[in-house]
């Protein structure tokens, strides 16, 4: 008997002293009081404005105007002294904490003093004490990267009065894999207010892009194709500098993937080419470890208009110990204030993030500068407040209207994200479980509620089947796709959501009409094919799967489940040579599956090539010690004398 083979996913935040004395002596003698120094630009503002607002303020940067000499400062001392007052800026909405944060930009008390009085004294330059203005490197801070890559065709950002959000694509051109240590985000020129970098290991970004007549494509959130690589937050702003990674923890670039970089562009009164330029700097090592990222968040928001202080609360305790490295909060143009805070299990409350004033133009990941411990049984609390009134000079609607959760920026969203490192990958897949039960559970409860509100709405039912369909719930999820499409519902990603939930359900005959009208709706979409594939093999027609498994690696021929299950396929006809390539390509673009080593060994060893065989189960065994069928088939094999 052949032995079994197991199958890829089948569907895919000027107090005065006392002076020291006996307590009950008489006061000291009153003292005349000395009378401060001017403040002078070249001795006491020149040195505030070097260190905390050249990098961006400097030509070729995307502050649009220079703070390097005393004319440049003068000229707009006014403005620099209200700006600073309100800590408009320089930007960095974080209060101080009980943690310290890397690359903290918040001026002190004493520095925002200083601006004032200078301005009010008739900013005077002083005498020729200045220190000399801090020198940038011409290129790459971080020297010459060992990539760069570039946005080609550049965006053409035209005049307008609205705020810009877009997916640029970068192609990486890579024949390997690489581990990438650091990244540097360069504007070259474009007044880019912030930028998020993501991964796509499929071809779903490159499919959208330009399909509007311009580079990119519009997106105010990432989808399920577009994903932080291995627990990575790669966010830019203004000033933030390279984004290094924590020290040996590079992430995997798997060959084929694109990277796929969010912008946020103001309005503008000129046009712009936004051609960013992204450099990479590898290791030579894979990551000793990996961290985790977990996503709190609440899919419950609904926020009535007028409403100035609604308040979003979301907890969770921690079942194993972690270190935390950082949090990214995310929120839209109601968010208020936002309080993350950890109660130790001995009661004690320690603050994590306080960001009283939210800007949704200037998010970013916070970064602890030592990780922070926090047991087991820490509770994690998120504690948002938005304004939906119309004195909230963020608001987009006027008058407020009724805003719930989504992803577009009319939506609203309550999002922490944290990268955590576990104690072991088993306790990693322990958090990953239940924040993935979570996020379901949240998911499912929201579309149930906008089912409820208006159950005659395509949108509605729609996001109600897939829900159900992501948390296996596929008897629940098809009439809910079903009325969807009978209420005009046309997306590909419905009759995908609907052909899926249909294969589970042991019907692959109405499967594969599904996904054949999926396919016709979104012809590019690899991962249609392929669950049309599966759906055809369910059924026996192999040679249709075969033609199916072969579009989809057609359309991205790294696509590793294809390759599995094309194997799958293969094998299972006693085609054992033509399989083995393609169980061969996916343990190459997948070498952490232990699932794809197991199927490799398989059909090597039916192939009788058992030293080759015992290779693949051993390293099945190292990436999932408690995986049995590799266990015992390497048990078979030393039986017959294979070491």
């Amino acid at each position: 008997m052949r032995p079994a083979i197991i199958r890829a996913l089948p569907w895919l935040p000027l107090l005065i002293a006392a002076a020291p004395g006996a307590y009950g002596s008489s006061a000291p003698p009153a003292q005349s009081p000395v009378e401060a120094p001017a403040v002078t630009f070249n001795r006491d503002i020149a040195p505030i404005l070097f260190d905390h607002c050249a990098s961006c303020h400097r030509p070729g940067q995307a502050a649009p105007f220079p703070l390097l000499t005393y004319a440049d400062a003068a000229d707009r001392g006014r403005a620099i002294a209200e700006a600073t007052r309100s800590r408009y800026m320089p930007r960095w909405l974080a209060e101080p904490g009980d943690f310290a944060i890397l690359g903290e930009r918040r001026l002190t008390d004493a520095e925002i003093d200083a601006i004032d009085r200078w301005v009010r004294n008739g900013m005077p330059e002083g005498d020729d004490d200045r220190p000399d203005p801090p020198s940038f490197p011409d290129g790459w801070e971080l020297g010459e990267p060992d990539r760069v890559l570039s946005v080609d065709p550049p965006f053409a950002l035209e005049p307008g009065t609205e705020d810009t959000f877009r997916h640029l694509v970068l192609s990486t051109g890579l024949e390997s894999d690489v581990f990438v240590r650091a990244v540097e985000f360069r504007t070259e020129g474009a007044p880019i207010h912030h930028s998020v970098i993501r991964l796509d290991r499929t071809s779903g970004s490159r499919r959208r892009d330009g399909r509007d007549g311009r580079a990119g494509f519009d997106a105010m959130s990432w989808d399920g194709d577009i994903q932080d690589p291995d627990g990575q937050f790669l966010g830019w702003a203004p000033g933030r500098g390279p984004i290094v990674s924590p020290q040996g923890m590079p992430w995997r670039l798997a060959r084929g993937a694109d990277l796929v970089v969010e912008v946020h562009v103001p309005p503008s009164d000129r046009p712009y080419s936004i051609h960013p330029r992204i450099g990479l700097f590898l290791s030579e090592t894979p990551a000793a470890e990996t961290p985790l990222r977990l996503t709190m968040e609440s899919k419950a928001i609904d926020i009535p208009p007028g409403e100035r202080d609604y308040v979003v609360v979301e907890t969770f305790e921690l079942p194993v110990a972690v270190d935390l490295l950082s949090v990214f909060p995310h929120a839209h143009h109601l968010g208020k204030e936002m309080r993350v805070t950890a109660t130790l299990p001995d009661g004690a409350v320690r603050s994590l993030l306080h960001i009283p004033r939210w800007d949704f133009r200037w998010q970013q990941d916070y970064r602890y500068a030592s990780p922070i411990p926090l047991p087991r049984g820490t509770r994690l609390t998120m504690r948002y407040t938005y304004d939906n009134s119309a004195e909230n000079a963020a608001n987009p609607r006027r008058p407020p209207l009724r805003v719930r959760w989504g992803t577009d920026s009319s939506d609203e969203m309550a999002t922490l994200m944290m990268q955590v490192l576990p104690a072991s990958p088993e306790d990693g897949a322990r958090l990953v479980a239940l924040f993935r039960e979570r996020e379901l559970r949240g998911s499912i409860a929201m579309a149930e509620a906008r089912v409820a509100d208006d159950g005659q709405s395509a949108v509605n039912r729609a996001l109600l089947g897939r829900s159900y369909g992501e948390a296996g719930r596929f008897e629940d999820a098809i009439p809910h796709l079903e009325a969807a499409i009978r209420l005009g519902n046309e997306a590909a990603s419905t009759f995908s959501a609907l052909g899926f939930a249909l294969a589970a359900q042991g019907r692959p005959d109405e499967a594969v009409a599904r996904f054949a009208r999926a396919a016709e709706l979104d012809p590019l979409n690899e991962v249609i094919h392929y669950n049309q594939a599966n759906a055809l093999d369910a059924l026996a027609r192999f040679a249709a799967a075969d033609a199916a498994y072969e579009h989809a690696l057609t359309l991205n021929p790294d696509f590793a489940p294809a390759h599995a299950n094309l194997g799958i396929s293969l094998y299972s006809r006693g085609r054992i040579d033509e399989a083995i390539p393609h169980f061969e390509r996916a343990v190459e673009l997948q070498p952490d599956s232990a699932r794809f080593h197991f199927n490799l060994g398989n059909a090597l060893a039916v192939g009788d090539r058992f030293a080759d065989a015992a290779v693949h189960f051993r390293r099945a065994l190292e990436l999932e010690p408690g995986f049995q069928p590799a266990r015992e088939a390497l048990e078979r094999l030393e039986q017959i004398g294979v070491r």
